[in-house]
């Protein structure tokens, strides 16, 4: 796959960014990305936006925000589930050598369409709506399954997000949040057992935007200096069923590696320098760990992955933009030496129900 990376930014975090409206977190954050990559939009021939509506809290968003993503008199196409979704779907509109240089842009804003209120209505409505599914609980119900098949508990919960907390303060892209106490992880309400409140991820707004080229764009545009190769892609989702072999058995997580290491040549995580997880808890850190079987990379969500920030539809591509930092020498304090090869991973739905795989190289 010759798909490469030329261009990248991610806005500033925060719980809550209120002094913008939704158009300028995605105008200033997509300017900000071609200025990263030395191209002007009157260059991009297409652009790729992966947004929620229901997220957004309006309905077909893309109408008002298909402008600020650069995507005025351009071809653009819209991804819905997931921002790391849309990146998949950027390679493969260049890989069809229909295009050559692309905007791909994802927002999320939570503070406006609060997430769970959002994941009630995805229920299915005539049973698991009425009584009151929603991700927590299902978050909660994968903990118990997981934990049983895996052989972790709560106690192991605690650590793992106390190690992804100290992860996250160390990237000066993160939210900075104050490393809790263990104790204050152990004794934080429950949400659903053995799920507590502490052991997931604080939700953020944030957006990410990154220009895309071919290997074709690029011949003809030596001066460009890509930051990383795209070079396996893979995606898969589960059943919407909740049963204890869907909710433990991570089939799609497991798939979803497998299909993009093999499109990339790669025998397997062992040979990677980083796999950035999207862990919305600290149980789905503990599985996708256990799942690895023994063949982990040489690290781990360094970046601290959704503890140290989680717009919620684009953190999937936001681990994908720290792994490009890291390919391209870029990543600060938490710098990998020497990284050549990292897979950023994003999930979405219930119980991680949909995940996402895109393997990156150094150029």
């Amino acid at each position: 796959m010759d798909v490469f990376v030329i261009g990248q930014a991610v806005h500033k975090p925060a719980a809550r960014i209120g002094d913008k409206r939704l158009e300028e977190l995605v105008f200033d954050t997509t300017h900000a990305a071609l200025a990263d990559a030395g191209v002007k939009r009157a260059q991009i021939d297409h652009v790729t936006i992966a947004g929620c509506d229901e997220l957004d809290g309006r309905s077909i968003s893309s109408m008002l925000l298909a402008a600020p993503a650069g995507a005025q008199l351009r071809d653009e196409m819209k991804c819905t589930d997931s921002g790391l979704t849309g990146l998949c779907l950027e390679a493969m509109r260049l890989e069809a050598e229909i295009f050559d240089l692309g905007l791909l842009v994802s927002w999320s804003k939570p503070s406006t369409a609060p997430l769970e209120d959002v994941m009630r209505m995805r229920c299915e409505p005539f049973y698991t709506r009425p009584v009151g599914l929603n991700m927590a609980i299902t978050d909660g119900l994968f903990a118990q399954a997981a934990g049983a098949k895996y052989g972790f508990d709560e106690f192991d919960a605690d650590e793992a997000v106390l190690d992804s907390y100290r992860r996250a303060g160390r990237n000066p892209r993160g939210m900075g949040h104050a490393v809790p106490h263990v104790e204050a992880i152990a004794t934080s309400p429950y949400v659903a057992t053995p799920l507590r409140q502490a052991h997931q991820a604080p939700i953020t707004d944030g957006a990410v935007a990154m220009v895309v080229a071919s290997a074709r764009w690029l011949k003809s545009n030596p001066r460009a200096k890509p930051l990383a190769r795209v070079s396996g892609i893979g995606w898969r989702n589960e059943e919407y069923d909740l049963g204890a072999d869907r909710l433990a058995g991570l089939s799609g997580f497991r798939a979803t590696l497998d299909d993009a290491l093999k499109m990339a040549g790669v025998k397997s995580t062992a040979d990677l320098d980083l796999l950035e997880l999207d862990s919305q808890t600290g149980f789905h850190e503990l599985a996708y760990r256990a799942v690895l079987n023994g063949h982990a990379p040489k690290a781990i969500s360094t970046s601290g992955g959704a503890f140290a920030q989680n717009p919620y539809f684009c953190t999937g591509l936001i681990n994908a933009a720290e792994a490009i930092l890291q390919l391209s020498d870029q990543a600060g304090p938490i710098q990998i030496p020497g990284a050549k090869r990292a897979v950023a991973h994003g999930s979405h739905g219930f119980a991680q129900q949909g995940n996402v795989a895109v393997v990156l190289e150094r150029v």
